[in-house]
């Protein structure tokens, strides 16, 4: 891809010319040493949905069906994904100018941020071009070797980093994560639209948050508001659709990095869907 596009297509200098002739012409060159099969994208059109949740939860699924599974965080400057699987390592050169990705005690490769500065805590000020960079070095520059599915942690919304994920690698999918809240469902169909308009299917809608079942009489509570995942699924045509719900079990295996022993099993949906 030129250095100097701006993924303005609307307004591209070539427009007048027919535009780009290939868009896969985008596209960067996974390492060498990579062999890599399917690429689903986590996203959704706003912050604070559990994208990071659900790519975690899908790896694990994937994973315990005996996937070889990866995830890349695409996330850069908000990066959870090392915390959730206890990972404290740095990743480390392989000798050869890559980077190996770290793995997690069930075997999942993960590339994240996280893994490759001294404090994690410190923010992450960079400029959408030098994250999207990142991001496409997390691709090119690692060592995946042999991995079945991969995961990538989007940021929130469609800026630079989802469009650059969506160009920069051979994306054959998408999960769009959304809440029951009437106003996460306007942004998250801006999400939705972003795949369509990247030719990338949309093959799986996760509605986080969905419910809460009180652990003393059983009843099961919509906290924000009954699920409109099953509607906004077929107003898209998007057939596997799962609910998280919200489980103070699954927030303290989060906390303690031990997401790989959670249940996983309400993913089934959106794994068959994927592989």
């Amino acid at each position: 891809m030129s250095e100097e596009c701006n993924h303005d297509c609307a307004n591209c200098a070539k427009k007048k010319d027919g535009g780009c002739s290939d868009p896969k012409s985008f596209q960067v060159a996974a390492n060498s040493k990579s062999r890599i099969g399917k690429v689903i994208a986590v996203m959704s059109g706003k912050g604070g949905v559990g994208k990071s949740l659900v790519t975690e939860l899908l790896a694990v699924a994937a994973s315990q069906r005996g996937l070889k599974t990866a995830i890349l965080d695409a996330d850069v400057t908000g990066p959870s994904i090392p915390t959730a699987f206890g990972l404290a390592e740095r990743a480390v050169a392989d000798g050869e100018g890559g980077i190996l990705p770290c793995r997690t005690q069930g075997g999942i490769g993960v590339m994240s941020l996280n893994l490759l500065v001294d404090d994690p805590k410190s923010p992450v000020v960079w400029r959408g071009p030098v994250i999207a960079g990142a991001v496409k070095q997390f691709w090119s520059e690692v060592v995946w070797g042999d991995v079945d599915v991969m995961f990538v942690d989007m940021p929130p919304g469609t800026g630079d980093v989802p469009l650059t994920v969506f160009q920069s690698l051979p994306v054959a999918g998408a999960v769009v994560v959304t809440s029951p809240q009437d106003l996460v469902q306007l942004v998250v169909e801006k999400a939705v639209r972003m795949a369509d308009m990247m030719k990338v299917p949309v093959l799986g809608l996760v509605e986080n948050m969905s419910s809460f079942k009180c652990p003393d009489c059983g009843k099961v509570h919509e906290v924000f508001g009954p699920s409109k995942a099953t509607e906004m699924a077929a107003a898209h045509g998007i057939k596997a659709v799962a609910s998280v719900p919200i489980d103070p079990a699954l927030a303290a295996a989060v906390d303690a990095g031990t997401v790989e022993l959670a249940d996983v099993s309400f993913m089934k949906p959106i794994l068959d869907a994927l592989v």
